[in-house]
């Protein structure tokens, strides 16, 4: 992509990025290429940023903002407002001359601005946030707001409000912009169709074969005519073989395996048996012989149906019970024909009298006049739509597309979800998960330390996961169950729980003690794993000898030791042995120690800590510097497109380490006990200076006259064998002469 705009860059976060310090920028995000945004989405939940800009940024309502959306916000906003500069101040007002009139969308705006002041009765030359969020009160008064729905207050006739006022009550309402009940066009359409339907179901009505009882009648006939059908084929069953009436009717045992119980409470269990004794002649009595559990309903039955039907009758066959039941057939048929029933509540006169008024027309010609009117009501929105992108937008793209806010000590990044504190420090780089199945994998490449904690507030039962990043500090007492606290932006405090960590390294000093804390770890644990060792087998050797001793199997000299003193004597003259030679190796080793000058002694002792810590702290030094918080953010939904380095140095800042002040005011007990431990230590230390000074000194002399004796005895070597050559020359020369 080919770039016609002066871009300025900077160095943000060991990083290169564009720099937005003008509205000018900001118009022109169309032309930056997409390689050279930090982020290309990030989700709409789990930031601290107002939610209702986020939403509006999300155009297409996906949960997420793509560059695309950025880049139609930032055209759109510059372009209904006179001055972009406006932008960088995050301010939640704009006056009226701020608005781009020769905009086509910015004088609708500017109009309907004016609108808001004008249905909130205010007068001023500007506009706000706050008067722009509240639309039930923008539109509270007006009779029509563009949305389809009407409500009372926007029709003027009597009549028609009283309509619009019973559809409410038989439907679900839907809700206006100003708040209150209303209704749509589907609503009225569904309204007239029920009351037709209604209206005809009930002109057919069938009045039943026990007129104003008939209801009555067939709820009682309802309730038993599955128990009635039940006793009819048991007398069948009977008249079919006599031998099952014992088995069809109640039997003995059966009321006998609850009569020692409490037979009231029993009744679910009676209502089980027969209505009555089924018999082989197939008649069901009227007078008596009912289940008990089954009376009262029977009762009802008689009183509405059977004594209508058959009053001189003690009994009725099958064929008089289907025959009552046949006389319902028609009303049964009636009822399940039943059309409109929304609307029964109001009563068929209502129902009547609404058809015959015939007010569909006119309701209709509201939601017309209403929707008329939808392009000035979304105009209205919109003026809200800008005064959130005039107060929030240039703090977004500080965090979308350059990541200032996270590297500048001003403000913090939007994705950092609060502070949390935990084994004496505390971090500001705390992101909410979105999905804890994957942040773990993904976040282990960023190459640093991470505590995934489960928060939980007890007071409000909510809670979320976050992915905690430790910069500095130790991580020695840190592991999965550790308990912490976590505050998120607005201060409320939740129970944190360390549920995994992902290990990397923190510090350059941890990564110094790193070698000596593995090997005091390494030593500690062989230590303690011989220790076991030997416990566990001694404890055994002593189990086997006493269950031995216990059980009178072996014999007293098996107990007793078998002392052998030509052993015993050997192995003191091998631990004799052994002693003497690290006794020489001792003196050995002190006399090379003496024999060095104490600086180089310390000069050494440095050496060789560098040689052990060095590597691990150079590798250290490598990982810190490319920590990079990007896996983090994309393992919580974000597409990172640029590295987002955290250094040491800037690591430091976002983890504080406690710093405790010197004391003057201390409990005197314990005031002593430091005392006397300073004592303690103050005087092995002098001890030893005086021990080494001691021993040292005299063989500090001794060595040294000795190489003053080695060097005397040398020089008087030297000056004899001077001597002897000397002699020797004019012997040589008197031998010569007398030669001549």
């Amino acid at each position: 992509m080919k770039e016609t705009y002066n871009w300025k860059y900077a160095s943000v976060g060991g990083s290169v990025r564009v720099k937005l310090e003008s509205g000018a920028d900001i118009a022109n995000l169309a032309d930056l290429d997409r390689k050279k945004w930090t982020v290309l989405s990030c989700p709409t939940t789990g930031l601290e940023f107002d939610a209702n800009t986020l939403k509006l940024l999300d155009a297409d309502g996906d949960g997420r903002i793509h560059v695309d959306e950025v880049i139609a916000a930032s055209k759109w906003v510059t372009g209904v407002i006179k001055d972009p500069d406006l932008l960088l101040k995050g301010q939640d007002c704009l006056k009226f001359t701020d608005f781009n009139t020769e905009n086509e969308e910015g004088a609708k705006l500017e109009k309907s601005a004016r609108q808001i002041l004008s249905n909130l009765k205010i007068e001023a030359e500007g506009i706000s946030l706050a008067e722009t969020s509240d639309n039930e009160k923008i539109f509270a008064e007006t009779q029509f707001n563009g949305d389809g729905i009407i409500t009372e207050a926007s029709a003027d006739d009597e009549a028609l409000k009283e309509t619009i006022k019973n559809i409410i009550a038989t439907t679900a309402p839907a809700k206006d912009r100003s708040g209150a009940d209303g209704i749509t066009a589907d609503q009225i359409e569904a309204f007239y169709t029920a009351c037709a339907d209604f209206s005809a179901w009930k002109a057919a009505e069938e009045k039943g074969p026990f007129a104003e009882n008939t209801e009555a009648a067939l709820a009682a006939c309802d309730a038993l005519k599955e128990k009635i059908a039940d006793y009819f084929m048991r007398c069948k069953l009977i008249s079919f073989n006599d031998a099952v009436a014992g088995v069809v009717d109640v039997s003995v045992d059966k009321v006998g395996s609850i009569s020692d119980g409490d037979l009231a409470a029993a009744a679910d269990q009676i209502a089980t048996y027969p209505l009555a004794r089924p018999s082989a002649d197939g008649k069901l009595p009227l007078n008596g012989g009912i289940n008990p559990a089954w009376k009262g309903a029977f009762a009802s039955l008689k009183a509405l149906v059977l004594d209508a039907e058959f009053p001189k009758k003690d009994a009725i066959t099958e064929e008089e019970w289907l025959g009552v039941l046949a006389k319902f057939d028609a009303y049964t048929a009636w009822k399940a024909a039943k059309k409109g029933a929304e609307v029964e509540a109001l009563g068929i006169d209502v129902v009547n009298a609404t058809l015959k008024a015939d007010k569909k027309a006119a309701l209709l010609d509201l939601i017309e006049k209403d929707k008329a009117l939808e392009p000035e009501a979304l105009s209205i929105e919109a003026v809200d739509k800008l005064l959130h992108y005039v107060r929030d937008f240039y703090k977004f793209l500080k965090n979308y597309v350059v990541f200032e806010d996270f590297y500048s000590k001003k403000d913090k990044a939007i994705f950092q979800a609060g502070r949390l504190y935990i084994d004496q420090r505390s971090t500001d780089l705390c992101v909410k998960v979105i999905d804890a199945g994957k942040a773990g994998d993904i976040s282990s490449l960023s190459g640093m330390y991470i505590l995934y904690c489960n928060c939980i507030n007890k007071v409000t039962g909510k809670g979320f996961p976050i992915a905690a990043v430790l910069t500095d500090g130790d991580v020695d007492g840190l592991r999965p169950g550790k308990n912490a606290i976590f505050y998120d932006r607005d201060g409320v405090q939740y129970d944190a729980t360390v549920t995994s960590i992902v290990d990397n390294p923190i510090s350059l000093r941890q990564a110094f003690w790193a070698p000596y804390k593995k090997v005091a770890k390494w030593i500690s644990d062989k230590v303690d794993k011989s220790a076991a060792e030997k416990n566990d087998k001694s404890m055994a050797g002593l189990t086997a000898s006493a269950d031995k001793a216990t059980s009178g199997t072996a014999p007293a000299a098996a107990i007793q030791s078998n002392f052998d003193i030509a052993k015993f004597a050997g192995i003191f003259a091998a631990l004799g042995m052994a002693l003497g030679l690290l006794g020489q190796f001792v003196v050995s080793l002190v006399k090379g120690i003496a024999a060095i000058k104490w600086w180089a002694l310390i000069l050494i002792i440095i050496g060789l800590m560098l040689v052990i810590s060095l590597p691990s702290v150079f590798i250290t030094w490598r990982k810190l510097r490319r920590r990079d918080l990007g896996p983090v953010l994309n393992a919580n939904g974000w597409a990172i497109n640029a590295a987002a380095y955290v250094k040491p140095k800037f690591g430091k800042s976002l983890t504080q380490i406690v710093k405790y002040p010197k004391m003057k005011d201390v409990d005197p007990a314990e005031a002593k006990k430091v005392r006397r431990r300073k004592c303690i230590i103050w005087a092995i230390v002098i001890l030893l200076i005086a021990g080494g000074v001691y021993w040292g000194y005299p063989k500090y002399k001794a060595c040294k006259a000795a190489k003053a004796e080695a060097a005397a005895v040398e020089a008087v070597d030297e000056n004899a064998t001077e001597n002897a050559e000397t002699e020797t020359v004019p012997a040589e020369e008197a031998a010569t002469e007398t030669a001549e």
